[in-house]
């Protein structure tokens, strides 16, 4: 009998580490699988904030490849071309998340329930930023920023209809607080706390509450129908 157990010793550690790794491949199954385009308006197969964070890198990553790759192409073009730089303050680029996210994410799903009509309200954010210009001049849109976001548009979305709406919202205003603080740094835009105008701030601030509140009654409105 002693002999037996010894002899089966080394199978047993094969299967325990068979077992070990087998959720480790699921996981990485599951990724492989949301990060194919096929899976872009579809739900994320799980929704962990480390899952969920992996996502945002995966769609950010391919947002900065478009940004680096697209100005190459847009100066080779238009050699004329100027990025656009206008005047920014910390307050409104950390406002500008919770209302883009609503507005253009999470209200439509909440109040239509359909992953399309959302990629149809996303592409309009989409478009918008190619008009983060003081001119209209094609020497001056933001192509740059329009390639940028265009896959963090399936980002918000997928998160929105996953049931994650909140961490779209926060990595939102910190995305936009990281690249606020980089182009400070180097002197690529004007800086300021808050806007000029201090009315400005208290309302985009307001605005933005209200437009969280308004979310999460919709949200809660979903939840109790589908109990």
């Amino acid at each position: 009998m002693g002999g037996l157990d010894v002899a089966s010793q080394p199978a047993r550690n094969f299967f325990n580490v068979t077992v070990m790794l087998c959720p480790l491949t699921g996981r990485f199954t599951e990724e492989k699988a949301d990060f194919h385009p096929r899976s872009w308006l579809s739900k994320y197969r799980r929704t962990s904030i480390g899952y969920l964070t992996k996502m945002l890198l995966f769609y950010h990553g391919i947002g900065i490849i478009l940004l680096i790759a697209g100005s190459v192409l847009i100066e080779q073009a238009l050699p004329d071309y100027e990025q656009p730089s206008l005047p920014r303050s910390l307050s409104s680029v950390l406002a500008a998340g919770p209302m883009e996210e609503t507005i253009f994410f999470g209200i439509p799903f909440y109040i239509v329930g359909n992953a399309y009509f959302v990629l149809v309200t996303g592409t309009v954010w989409v478009g918008i930023h190619l008009f983060n210009t003081d001119t209209l001049s094609v020497n001056s849109l933001a192509f740059g920023n329009l390639l940028f976001v265009l896959p963090s548009l399936f980002f918000s979305l997928r998160t929105w209809i996953s049931g994650k709406g909140w961490f779209s919202v926060i990595t939102h205003s910190a995305w936009n607080g990281i690249f606020f603080a980089a182009g400070c740094s180097v002197g690529e835009f004007t800086c300021t706390a808050i806007d000029r105008d201090i009315g400005v701030t208290v309302i985009s601030l307001a605005l933005s509450a209200g437009l969280l509140g308004a979310t999460y009654v919709l949200h809660r409105r979903k939840e109790n129908k589908e109990r």
